[in-house]
């Protein structure tokens, strides 16, 4: 591990790390996690670097958990600022084109990324993902459970252990209730089990472009399986890779096979998507257009980043590809030649 890094983000700090050498492997943010506490465990350790070997694996806590600042904002819980933050993990470190492996709720930040920036994302995997957060139990029963958890951490830690982690020892049951009370309060971990709960990404799905892996344990307790089967057939070209198995988490139970499955993707020769082809205008994304369409008004790069809750760092980074794009080298010039290609 090359250490514990921080990304500016919506007034506060993002946490992240990087491991391994070579073409960048994204993992977007889980429910609740931290990263130290990762790093201690022998079987999440050992799962992210076999999954991670020959690539620069970057993963990273979400606001308001683990080793990113604590405070969680209303704005925060929103599916948008969640891609958002995947964003400003990419910008910062001037990734243009990454793999991205979403796991569980992660999957729904890494399917609408994929969706939204078509063009840079070279592959997609999901483990143990959803589209649809409110199909993951009855309404009763994720009441109940964020109930729990905001009005009892301790007793709903203890219902959530046994629901991600599936037929393991009592000590191991332990050690991940305390690792949840470590890694968020019980409000923060109560408000984005409901944002997980409100996730939906249906709409996303067929406007993927990158080739999808979709892997899910027949048993998960916490994802049901058929949630995976209806991923895998609604995103273009996806294929479904079904285990054995009932613990959510990829590192517990048979983990071989889940880094089997997800190793027979990442070792093939990069696929590079048919966009790198079209003409550069085509390859604005969705951001980069919003972007363009404040410089046209004439704002700064400090006043569009504050218009996005975006840092002045990733608003410039997003002219500077527009610029490239349009074969501009100024802004001035890239607005002109902008409008002239019908992008204003």
């Amino acid at each position: 591990m090359t250490g514990i890094r921080f990304v500016p983000f919506a007034g506060r700090r993002v946490a992240y790390e990087l491991t391994g050498e070579g073409p960048p492997l994204v993992a977007p943010a889980w429910w609740i996690s931290h990263l130290a506490l990762d790093w201690d465990d022998p079987g999440c350790r050992s799962f992210w670097e076999s999954l991670g070997r020959g690539y620069t694996l970057t993963r990273y806590d979400r606001l308001g958990v683990g080793l990113s600042d604590r405070e969680l904002e209303e704005e925060d819980l929103t599916l948008d600022r969640e891609v958002g933050m995947l964003e400003a993990v990419l910008d910062e470190l001037g990734w243009e084109r990454v793999v991205l492996l979403g796991g569980s709720v992660g999957g729904c930040t890494a399917i609408a990324f994929a969706a939204r920036f078509p063009e840079r994302v070279e592959r997609l995997l999901l483990y143990g993902a959803f589209a649809e957060g409110e199909s993951i139990a009855p309404a009763q029963v994720r009441a109940a459970i964020v109930g729990a958890v905001r009005s009892h951490w301790g007793l709903g830690s203890r219902v959530l252990a046994d629901v991600f982690l599936g037929k393991v020892g009592r000590a191991e049951h332990e050690r991940f209730a305390r690792y949840q009370r470590a890694a968020a309060s019980a409000e923060t971990a109560a408000a984005l089990l409901e944002l997980t709960y409100r996730s939906d990404v249906r709409g996303d799905l067929e406007r993927v472009r990158a080739p999808t892996l979709v892997v899910h344990r027949r048993a998960d307790r916490a994802i049901p399986y058929r949630l995976g089967r209806e991923l895998a057939a609604a995103i273009p070209h996806a294929a479904l890779v079904p285990l054995d198995g009932s613990a959510h988490f990829p590192w517990l139970g048979d983990a071989d096979s889940v880094v089997r499955a997800m190793r027979a993707v990442l070792d093939r020769e990069p696929a590079r998507a048919t966009v790198e082809a079209e003409p550069p205008a085509v390859l604005l994304s969705s951001r980069e257009r919003e972007v363009l369409a404040l410089v046209a008004r004439g704002l700064s790069e400090r006043e569009i980043a504050e218009q996005l809750v975006v840092s002045p760092h990733t608003v410039h980074r997003h002219v500077a590809n527009i610029r490239n794009k349009l074969g501009r080298g100024s802004r001035a010039a890239a607005v002109a030649e902008a409008a002239r290609l019908g992008l204003l």
